[in-house]
């Protein structure tokens, strides 16, 4: 249960006391996000990545959003060569200026301990006033064919140096005009099959190890839930339709589209029931509220001991986690 668990947590030198290195190593999680919060200098990051590995029994996902432009983790001291935004990559349409800037993303990335990249971003850019997509330049083109060639690039770059990427926001939030950081979106109106696009072309060139969900709602796909925790979208969009079978995780749980909308135990039973193989809680709100590895381990038991969660949904989601993990 605990490899489908990812937390955030604060701080930069977590020790033997710190809540995140007591639940990796009881395995109450197995996977952790980073912030700005948790990133000092380069030697800093790669000494408190050394020591998240080092506790925990199973190989630990360490993710970050290090998209380039707006959303990076990483301040501009770090090796990087250059932080443009998607939408400057997809706008010059060269490959290799693309390539270029995944290859030295993904070695700094290396280099620091970190094994999983929230990005790149395969929402197509159909509103340009998307008040999260499209306002930061987070996505590479309205074209769905120049989205899946720069994300491939970005993709061949991560995996020659070993780390793995992950595809946001499924099935598509380009198109959204609302935030779903701050509350429920419905994207009925607006959504197009076009979206998903970029998705089937990486599915079948075996390019996907992990998709991130987004918390849309779309009437079309699901008249009752959010993507997150659809069973439709994730199951039989997904799984079925597009044939995707790896990792599958969700958008942070602790976003207003979910936590306004669900309690914490709902939400959790109905991502995973959903086909959700890992929940993320970035515990960027006050930490009264956030969610440590320890509570979610609980529910997420006392959800499968109650039989709302199946255990074979358990064991499939482990196994699906385990397997990326070994390609590590």
């Amino acid at each position: 249960v605990g490899q489908m668990i990812m937390v955030g947590f604060s701080g930069q030198y977590p020790d033997f006391d710190s809540a995140i290195v007591q639940e990796l190593a009881a395995g109450l999680v197995g996977n952790v996000v980073l912030f700005g919060r948790n990133i000092g200098t380069p030697e800093q990051v790669q000494t408190m990545t050394t020591t998240l590995r080092g506790v925990s029994p199973h190989p630990v996902l360490i993710g970050i959003d290090q998209e380039g432009g707006w959303v990076s983790r990483l301040p501009g001291s770090f090796g990087i060569s250059s932080n443009y935004s998607a939408q400057y990559l997809g706008e010059q349409n060269d490959l290799g200026l693309t390539a270029t800037q995944g290859n030295s993303t993904a070695a700094e990335l290396a280099k620091l301990g970190i094994n999983l990249n929230l990005a790149p971003v395969v929402d197509v850019n159909t509103n340009p006033r998307n008040p999260v997509i499209g306002r930061y330049e987070r996505s590479f083109s309205a074209d769905p064919a120049v989205v899946a060639a720069h994300a491939q690039a970005v993709i061949d770059a991560h995996r020659a140096h070993n780390v793995l990427c992950t595809l946001k926001h499924f099935p598509g939030h380009g198109s959204s005009q609302g935030d779903t950081h701050a509350g429920f979106v419905d994207v009925t109106e607006h959504w197009s099959v076009l979206e998903l696009a970029p998705y089937a072309t990486l599915i079948g060139a075996q390019a996907c190890d992990v998709i991130m969900t987004a918390h849309i709602f779309n009437a079309t796909l699901d008249p009752d839930y959010p993507s997150t925790l659809s069973h439709n979208v994730i199951t039989g969009l997904l799984r079925e339709q597009l044939g995707f079978n790896g990792v599958v995780i969700s958008d942070d749980m602790q976003m207003g589209a979910i936590a306004k909308q669900y309690d914490l135990e709902t939400a959790i039973g109905l991502a995973i029931n959903a086909g959700v193989d890992m929940i993320a809680f970035s515990n960027n709100i006050p930490f009264s509220r956030g969610a440590g590895g320890e509570k979610l381990h609980g529910i997420i038991m006392k959800l499968v001991e109650s039989g709302v969660i199946p255990h074979s949904r358990i064991e499939e989601s482990y196994r699906r986690i385990m397997a990326l993990k070994q390609r590590l």
